[in-house]
């Protein structure tokens, strides 16, 4: 395995593709190395789907909901829709299966119930199969184009309803709802299947091919697009999927989810959104937490965001398991030569605050200053004798 540089099977790259037709990958015979900074996607002949992409960056989270100036555009007698940023392509059609990020409000409160960019889990939503409270957000999403970022006013009929929301206390009864929505991209109905109807070969063949969709993206140096692929494939080993597997089946779901998110935080690093990168990378620790990988690009991150002593701690531990390794190496010789020179600069800060220290004289000096003081105590003497002979 390669942290940087030219990339593992895993991840960004062509990579071993046995565990789509039902074999678990093969153990390595010892720890990974780990050689430069960043992938390099190799050529490699896949199927693609019919899918569509997402420009640009996830919005910032805000106390309350975004403040939009564009027109508002009437959907539905409860829905209302104003434009964040355009989408390009085609809308999706009925029973298309979407992928969307989404945060949610009540209009009357602001109250944010539902976010998510915070869970770092897209939304799967099949467009005519969606659950009731789902309704308005539907009528929406069927409206957007992909990559489409927009601001959604649903009416509480299409909402939660009269008797508000189990799931979420702070839905009161009747309440209007603001979401914030960015369509990733969709499959259309050729795709055949729901998420929830396939097997797990099938869903875990999908995620594959997403991925690797995204790594052919990522050597184009599309980024953006690439990590929506990536979101993509993490939406179909989402944790419901991931708890019901075990031994095998787990197995081969994560050797698809695990690189999805390291390249996903290869990704996040190169565009200088680091916090976002340290959590996909805690993500794959919480699975494996041997992973030099992930241990690696979180460090590099919190190192980036000025947290020294917790990047430090991660190139450590990923020195354990790859102790010859040269990027590890480079990484904690900056860290060290950083807290020099931080060092330096605070000797000089209470250096001006306190003043220069003083120097210490010289024993030359310190052997006259005793002999004058050793004639003057016998001047002194001899002055008192002579008094004393007079008196």
């Amino acid at each position: 395995m390669f942290i940087s540089g030219e990339d593992d099977k895993n991840e960004i790259g062509t990579e071993n593709t046995a565990f789509v037709h039902g074999k678990p990958p093969q153990d390595a015979a010892g720890p990974p190395k780990v050689e430069s900074d960043m992938e390099i996607v190799e050529e490699n002949e896949i199927v693609t789907e019919n899918t569509a992409f997402v420009h640009g960056e996830p919005p910032q989270d805000a106390a309350g909901p975004p403040k939009v100036e564009s027109d508002m555009e009437i959907l539905h007698e409860e829905v209302k829709k104003q434009i964040i940023k355009e989408g390009h392509g085609q809308k999706p059609s009925k029973y298309s299966t979407c992928f969307l990020h989404y945060r949610a409000w009540t209009e009357t409160t602001k109250h944010k119930f539902d976010d998510t960019w915070h869970e770092q889990q897209p939304l799967e939503l099949v467009l005519g199969k969606e659950k009731k409270e789902m309704t308005g957000l539907a009528i929406g999403v069927s409206s957007m184009k992909s990559g489409e970022r927009a601001l959604l006013h649903v009416g509480w009929e299409l909402g939660y309803g009269k008797e508000g929301s189990f799931s979420f206390p702070n839905v009161p009864p009747m309440a209007d709802i603001l979401y914030e929505v960015e369509l990733i991209g969709f499959d259309e109905t050729k795709e055949g299947k729901a998420r929830a109807d396939m097997t797990v070969e099938e869903r875990i063949g999908a995620a594959d091919r997403r991925k690797m969709d995204g790594n052919s993206l990522f050597k184009e140096d599309k980024l953006e697009e690439a990590m929506q692929q990536y979101e993509m494939a993490i939406a179909y080993m989402g944790d419901d999927f991931m708890f019901q597997l075990f031994g095998k089946y787990r197995d081969m779901a994560l050797a698809v989810k695990n690189p999805c998110h390291l390249n996903m935080a290869a990704c996040l690093i190169k565009l200088k959104r680091y916090e976002e990168a340290v959590g996909h990378c805690s993500i794959v620790l919480s699975e494996d937490e041997n992973n030099v990988k992930a241990m690696f690009r979180r460090g590099k991150a919190r190192a980036e965001l000025g947290q020294t002593d917790a990047a430090r701690e991660d190139f450590l531990k990923a020195r354990k398991y790859a102790p010859e390794d040269k990027a590890i190496a480079r990484e904690l010789r900056m860290l060290a030569e950083q807290d020099k020179a931080i060092y330096q600069k605070q000797k000089e800060i209470y250096k001006g605050i306190f003043g220069p220290r003083p120097e210490p004289k010289s024993k030359r000096g310190n052997w006259i200053i005793r002999l004058w003081h050793w004639l003057l105590s016998l001047f002194y003497y001899m002055f008192r004798r002579e008094r004393v002979k007079a008196d």
